[in-house]
């Protein structure tokens, strides 16, 4: 049995256009091999416009209407009217994806996207790390009144699969630690500083590169990997830490002598975010640390990203891949869709309907059963 998910995208940069090409790669592979099919049905935008059609959209129209500067109407998709929350609210859709620009101070407006997603019973997948990490116990709970699901992978890695990993996988293994590259731009400019460059004409290559923005402060002063681990804190723990109990210190103040002095002890600078399960509590920092050539770590180079997860069963884990990009972070919106719909399957294969047919007691129970741990 095929599934047919309606997506309103909310925002349409570079993660919209990810999503789009990687549909117009994938969507018949979808349909075909997973009787998944995807349709973009409405996409607001403020910059380039909206378009609503019930039918809809197809993705290769809004990639040519990017590429030739027009509006999103312009190439002959039917022009929306109404503003996000409108369209929230008023379009029949499955799936809200919410991809504007990330706001880490105040969450917003992605935090009332969510909300209003949700309170409309829709599913909702983000990258916008900055609601979800101010606000991830209240958007927690509100999911699971209305069951429905958040898709987070693209907060942390981009497309690399380091939520899924931990989830599905190696939670079971017992998570005792975690610790991460998780912020491309730093990782970058100490690999520079490391051949010779110094800081500032590092900094000034990442942002010609498109690694770093005009203001890079949110980067190198490590708020952005904060963000991150108080998302894995809550997903991979169920421990409810806010920023403030993570300690930080970004890499602006790093030395040539500091850098000189790790190079000859064979060791190799980087931003390292860490959670660690400490007697029974979650403990975060972000630090620069001078690793030793031997650790996993070390030899991740450019703008890449990773992760070690140290398990009871397993010992170390790590996986590495891009932190960014407009594919990769278009794929992490494919890859949580794809982990709704394996959840709708269970439901589904169980034989239970989500339906206002069925109590309310009754839906909860079943649902917060096969649904993820709840936050304490």
């Amino acid at each position: 049995m095929t599934n047919t998910y309606r997506l309103v995208l909310i925002g349409f940069g570079n993660v919209g256009m990810g999503l789009a090409q990687t549909l117009v790669t994938r969507n018949d592979w979808l349909i075909s091999r997973l009787n998944v099919d995807l349709r973009i049905v409405a996409v607001v935008d403020l910059l380039r416009g909206s378009v609503y059609d019930p039918e809809g959209i197809a993705p290769e129209k809004l990639i040519k209407a990017v590429q030739d500067g027009q509006k999103l109407y312009e190439t002959g998709s039917p022009q929306y009217e109404g503003d996000a929350q409108h369209a929230i609210r008023e379009i029949p859709c499955d799936i809200v994806v919410e991809i504007t620009p990330t706001n880490l101070k105040t969450g917003e407006p992605s935090l009332t996207h969510m909300r209003l997603a949700m309170e409309s019973g829709k599913h909702v997948v983000t990258t916008n790390k900055g609601a979800v990490a101010l606000h991830f116990s209240d958007l927690a709970e509100l999911a699971d009144e209305q069951m429905v699901q958040m898709g987070l992978e693209g907060t942390v890695l981009s497309g690399t699969p380091a939520v899924h990993l931990g989830q599905e996988v190696l939670e079971a293994a017992g998570i005792q630690r975690l610790e991460g590259i998780f912020n491309g731009t730093c990782n970058y400019i100490l690999e520079k500083m490391h051949e010779g460059v110094d800081y500032q004409q590092a900094l000034h290559q990442a942002q010609d590169l498109g690694y770093a923005e005009t203001d890079p402060t949110g980067d190198v002063e490590g708020h952005d990997v904060v963000g991150k681990l108080v998302i894995l804190a809550h997903l991979l723990f169920d421990v409810a830490l806010s920023p403030e109990d993570i300690t930080c210190e970004g890499i602006s103040r790093l030395t040539p002598g500091q850098i000189h002095e790790a190079s000859e002890k064979s060791k190799q600078w980087k931003l390292i975010g860490k959670l660690e399960l400490e007697n029974g509590r979650v403990r975060g920092s972000v630090e620069p640390v001078a690793l030793p050539l031997s650790h996993p770590l070390s030899s991740i180079k450019g703008a890449t990203n990773a992760i070690t997860y140290v398990t009871d069963l397993l010992g170390a884990v790590t996986l590495a891949g891009p932190g960014a990009g407009r594919m990769e972070t278009g794929f992490a919106i494919l890859s949580d869709i794809l982990a709704i719909d394996r959840t709708q399957r269970m439901l589904q294969f169980y034989g239970r309907s989500v339906s206002e047919a069925e109590s309310r007691t009754e839906r909860a129970h079943h649902w917060q059963g096969r649904n993820r741990r709840k936050v304490r």
